[in-house]
């Protein structure tokens, strides 16, 4: 897993509530275990019509953001069944960061395991960089997550909280995999005393 420090880039608004997985990534596309190609049938059912055609309305779609790298949505993002294929599919297109006031929490925890930083304001706050998102479409926001800070390109600033040990992770690029090889040395010396001690094993 890469190392996440900073991440600077245009913003896509999403004034939707209750986004659920089934919208980020339909069930058709859950028969692969790859994570990668997913991400062009991120929001599938509303990025395209019947024909496979690009829908012009959808955020995506629109030149100022098709290359959105952060995400701002309305409450309760990745409600739904807890498919991992979710955020799977949003770090396949480029999103790494997701702001909303509130997510589901398997879906919450599934963004740090995936290198993804989901970011909770205030409602009042979200609503402000879905705003500003809007109205200066293809504007660059920041988010540091060492300072926690999402700087908007009208020059607010807003301070989100992240537990220690999870931000931790994501500045190391660790998921659990490499948190388990950073004891690879003393899992060897367990092993070898237990090979010694119980030679019939």
């Amino acid at each position: 897993m890469e190392k996440f420090k900073r991440v600077e880039g245009v913003a896509a608004p999403l004034p939707l509530v209750n986004i659920d997985t089934d919208m980020i990534i339909p069930k058709q596309f859950l028969k692969t275990i790859k994570r990668s190609g997913l991400g062009k049938a991120l929001f599938h059912e509303m990025r395209y019509d019947e024909q496979g055609n690009e829908n012009p309305d959808f955020v995506l779609n629109q030149d100022a953001y098709r290359d959105a790298t952060i995400l701002i949505a309305g409450d309760n993002f990745g409600c739904g069944s807890s498919r991992e294929h979710a955020p799977w599919a949003l770090k396949d297109y480029g999103i790494e960061v997701i702001i909303a006031p509130s997510f589901a929490d398997i879906f919450f925890n599934n963004c740090f395991q995936n290198g993804m930083l989901p970011v909770r304001l205030s409602e009042g706050e979200v609503e402000h960089l879905m705003k500003v998102a809007t109205e200066k479409p293809g504007a660059v926001f920041v988010v540091d997550l060492e300072a926690q800070e999402v700087q908007a390109p009208d020059d607010s600033v807003y301070h989100f909280d992240i537990d220690p040990f999870r931000k931790h992770c994501l500045m190391e690029g660790l998921d659990d995999i490499g948190l388990t090889l950073r004891k690879d040395d003393i899992i060897k010396d367990f092993e070898r005393a237990y090979t010694e001690r119980f030679p019939w094993l």
